[in-house]
């Protein structure tokens, strides 16, 4: 079982091309509902996120891919724009929910509200690379009724900084025969480098917390 699992990852860039081919202009479908979802549905937050944008993007610099980078890119932006907004919404809407009326002492939400109401921009714009919080960055910017107007702008930016860097970086280094090569120990890599952050803040919350 573990050998399977090691040869999946180390032979993962051939297996995402067979899907591509396979799958052809729904590829770019998966690729959206998957973002979309691990932005906007609080229940899926352990979906794949910057790693599923750089290596698409990886494989659409490769010679023989059939993605478009630029087509993936209207496609993760739009994704995570749409996402954020839908959980946005769902946060915002909480406070009809009378369990949340109830769960939620008014002391904390006016914290909340204060926070992001001073701070609310970063948190939107850098929340957004920190995996497992970025999908709840925009629930609480929602349910603390953040200005709209204000997350909008701040979550544009946001997803245009993660979206870009991820496209255009993996598409870059996908051209190069090293990374083709060690696709797969490049994914682990990265996706270790991804859990960092949120590794980082659990640890601090729980050093205050001694």
């Amino acid at each position: 079982m573990i050998s399977q699992i090691v040869f999946f990852i180390t032979h993962l860039n051939e297996f995402l091309q067979a899907i591509i081919n396979t799958m052809g202009p729904w590829s770019y479908v998966i690729l959206f509902l998957i973002v979309f979802a691990e932005t906007g549905l609080v229940i899926f937050p352990f979906l794949p996120g910057e790693s599923l944008i750089f290596f698409t993007s990886a494989i659409a610099g490769a010679t023989k891919s059939n993605l478009n980078v630029f087509i993936l890119f209207l496609v993760y932006f739009f994704a995570a724009l749409f996402g954020d907004t839908v959980n946005y919404a769902i946060g915002k809407n909480l406070h009809r929910w009378s369990f949340f009326k109830r769960h939620v002492p008014q002391e904390k939400f006016k914290i909340a509200h204060q926070f992001f109401v001073k701070h609310g921009g970063k948190t939107v714009i850098f929340g957004r690379f920190v995996p497992l919080i970025r999908t709840f960055v925009p629930l609480i910017s929602g349910s603390a009724l953040m200005d709209y107007q204000r997350f909008t702008i701040y979550n544009f930016l946001g997803v245009l900084l993660w979206v870009g860097l991820g496209t255009f970086l993996g598409y870059f280094f996908g051209q190069i025969s090293f990374v083709q090569n060690h696709f797969g120990e490049i994914f682990i890599t990265i996706a270790c480098c991804a859990l960092i952050p949120s590794i980082s803040v659990s640890i601090g919350r729980y050093l205050r917390r001694k």
